[in-house]
């Protein structure tokens, strides 16, 4: 994990694929977090996650120095007034470019609570193609296999909303193992040798909270996202 920026009041990193956040309830076992690592990159001192991102989602993740400062961002990300860009790879070829508003039930954090009833939240994402490509592999029931390299933009934050709306038209995330398709999964992790989740944050945009000024951070995804882009000419 390195600093892509920071301030007296904030702190930007590019979080790798695979590492949590902070400590969950669904992982007791885990020992390493960005949060802890964030601690050090800021000489010790406490830091405070404004959002969160997935844990097999790698790139831009914000924290803040203060306790006023995470809570000044929380209210922004709140009212809309963060701006989050996502690249990912998925199935198909998806519409020049697209707005998806689709509720999403929300997911529970334990995973003990899986089944029980859970409200129904407003969800909205857009999203636009980048690259397509079309490889010679039988995968499914046609003799070659297509794939899209698209942008995404959440307007809401709900829990998995890209992977989840990207299955909901039906061009899911390439390595998404809950939302996804096991065998174009299975094809990607025996070709590259591994299979991460292709969704990367790679840039995010809001007011200072402290001095007003835009902000505009962004982050090229990793290398191991990076190798998997070799498939588009």
């Amino acid at each position: 994990m390195h600093v892509l920026y920071q301030d007296e009041f904030l702190l930007f990193v590019h979080k790798p694929a695979g590492l949590l956040v902070h400590r969950s309830p669904i992982d007791k076992h885990e020992t390493e977090f960005a949060l802890q690592y964030a601690r050090a990159l800021n000489g010790g001192e406490h830091v405070y996650p404004v959002h969160r991102l997935d844990r097999p989602t790698s790139g831009v993740l914000v924290f803040a120095k203060d306790p006023e400062t995470a809570r000044a961002l929380g209210l922004a990300m709140m009212a809309g007034e963060v701006n989050k860009t996502y690249q990912a790879v998925v199935r198909g070829w998806p519409a020049e470019s697209g707005f998806i508003d689709h509720p999403l039930r929300e997911e529970p954090e334990d995973r003990r609570q899986k089944g029980t009833e859970q409200p129904v939240r407003d969800a909205r994402s857009r999203y636009r193609t980048l690259a397509t490509t079309e490889i010679p592999v039988a995968i499914e029931r046609y003799s070659s296999s297509r794939y899209a390299l698209v942008e995404l933009y959440p307007e809401t934050g709900r829990k998995h909303q890209l992977r989840r709306h990207m299955k909901h038209i039906n061009h899911p995330i390439i390595g998404d193992a809950n939302h996804g398709r096991g065998r174009h999964n299975r094809y990607f992790a025996e070709r590259f040798g591994q299979g991460r989740l292709m969704l990367a944050a790679t840039a995010i945009e809001f007011a200072h909270p402290v001095t007003g000024e835009t902000l505009v951070i962004e982050a090229a995804p990793e290398p191991s996202f990076q190798q998997v882009l070799s498939i588009f000419p």
